[in-house]
């Protein structure tokens, strides 16, 4: 027995259209006209404004702020002083978080460096998977943001603007270029913990702000029903969610509204995921050499298990994906939170880029690396010695999708505390991705409160060309 029929108050489809005077065939075409448009799954696109040098990213979001004295960025100069004053001449008028007015003192490295690959990248001890890919990593030791705690920071990294409620990378991504998956999202996030805390992250970082809500990110779950209320309930069989859908396509249609294309898109996605989901998340078919390579557990929630599945995702023309990793905030304890963090990370991400590099899907995938800030080069903590939040430099690594690999960019001074060549503001390296995908930071804008609104803002922003290929 159908539920449509036999519940009260509830009829047919052909019925519903019918009564509310649409006519089957008319709401049918009107919806069908306008799914087509989204079949791609990014509506209408803005560009690309020039060939792409890729067709998607993925970025590996290490929450929290990972210490770039404890990956990238060797100084000898910070194991000389370890433990001394912190030179004021550094310090003075400078924004510090949790140290502001406190005694400072330098904090050697904790962990050793050495050079690797022909490109003689230093890279930790703490990274010994990434040593094995030096010479296909970009690192741009140089970074700066401007806000120094940690919600603030992640909207800046995900939005360019410390101002909330702006459309993230990845929506404006989306925006531009549509998506090349028919039954997936454009814009997929997963998220693991594994450290000192987990740190909330606050949906908005991907959200869509005054962009059609369409290209906002899609967070799928790691464990459990990958995506909320995305089964149907007991009783409801397939086609009739088909129905169902159609439906209310139709009805909204007919009644107009401005967002009305992204809701119905919406619906029509939902139904298709409901296939495409269960499937993509089912590691069991992936070879057991592949899972070793990771490091990974189908279904045990982790950065691993993610890894595999940003690669099935890009294998289905997913544009942008976002795994974010909670949580590397270690104001205390910092070699036991390296240690696990790094533990939990470091395989799974030189894994990440071996696979996609052996599938020939590396020159055409932008793999992004790293955090919302750094931290200082002055001792925090209680109990093991540990670093507080640090805007003035820090490091983030690029791979693939026409990055030069195996190369530095921009440096830190003596005791890694400010960006001092190849200085690089979040704003240009939201530039430089866009351009990777085909797009103009400066040409893709969207009309806001009567503005032009653009992820890299109104301040000046450049493409760095020195990193590319």
């Amino acid at each position: 027995m159908s539920p449509s029929m036999d519940h009260p108050g509830v009829s047919s489809r052909r019925t519903f259209l019918r009564v509310g005077g649409l006519g089957l065939g008319l709401g049918n075409m009107a919806l069908r006209s306008l799914l087509a448009e989204d079949a791609a799954g990014g509506g209408i696109r803005v560009g690309p404004h020039h060939a792409p040098r890729a067709r998607r990213v993925i970025q590996l979001y290490m929450s929290g702020g990972p210490s770039h004295l404890e990956t990238f960025d060797y100084k000898p100069g910070l194991d000389k002083l370890d433990g001394q004053p912190m030179p004021a001449s550094f310090t003075n008028g400078q924004p510090i978080a949790q140290l502001q007015g406190q005694a400072l003192k330098v904090q050697g490295h904790l962990t050793r460096f050495k050079r690797y690959g022909q490109s003689g990248q230093w890279i930790s001890d703490f990274l010994p998977y990434h040593a094995r890919m030096a010479d296909k990593i970009t690192i741009l030791r140089g970074m700066v943001t401007d806000q120094i705690n940690h919600d603030p920071a992640h909207t800046v990294m995900n939005t360019g603007t410390a101002i909330s409620g702006r459309p993230s990378m990845g929506s404006w991504i989306t925006y531009g270029l549509g998506s090349e998956a028919r039954d997936l999202p454009g814009f997929v996030v997963m998220a693991s913990f594994a450290g000192r805390n987990p740190q909330p992250i606050s949906q908005r970082m991907w959200g869509s702000g005054f962009l059609p809500t369409r290209h906002q990110g899609v967070e799928f779950r790691a464990q459990g029903d990958p995506v909320h209320y995305l089964t149907n309930p007991p009783g409801v069989s397939t086609s009739q969610q088909r129905e169902l859908v159609d439906a209310i396509g139709a009805i909204d249609l007919a009644r107009g509204g401005p967002d009305i294309s992204s809701r119905v898109a919406a619906y029509e996605m939902a139904f298709r995921m409901q296939a495409s989901v269960p499937e993509l998340m089912d590691l069991s078919g992936e070879t057991r050499e592949t899972l070793d390579l990771y490091g990974a557990r189908p279904g045990d929630g982790s950065f691993a298990s993610n890894c595999v599945t940003a690669r099935r995702l890009a294998e289905r023309g997913v544009r942008f994906i976002q795994l974010y990793h909670r949580d590397w905030d270690h104001h205390g304890d910092l070699v036991k939170f390296m240690n696990i963090c790094c533990a939990a990370t470091d395989r799974a991400a030189w894994a990440l880029v071996t696979d996609l590099e052996r599938r020939g899907m590396l020159d055409e995938t932008l793999v992004i690396w790293g955090g919302e800030f750094g931290r200082t080069p002055m001792f925090q903590g209680k109990g093991g010695p540990g670093r507080d939040h640090h805007i003035q430099g820090f490091s983030v690594w690029m791979a693939g999708g026409g990055v030069k690999p195996g190369m530095s960019f921009g440096g830190t001074d003596e005791l890694g505390y400010k960006s001092v060549e190849g200085v690089t503001r979040v704003r240009d390296l939201h530039a430089t991705v866009l351009h990777q995908v085909g797009l103009n930071h400066e040409r893709l804008s969207h009309k806001y409160q009567g503005l032009d609104a653009r992820l890299t803002g109104v301040e000046p922003a450049r493409v760095i060309r020195e990193i590319l290929a």
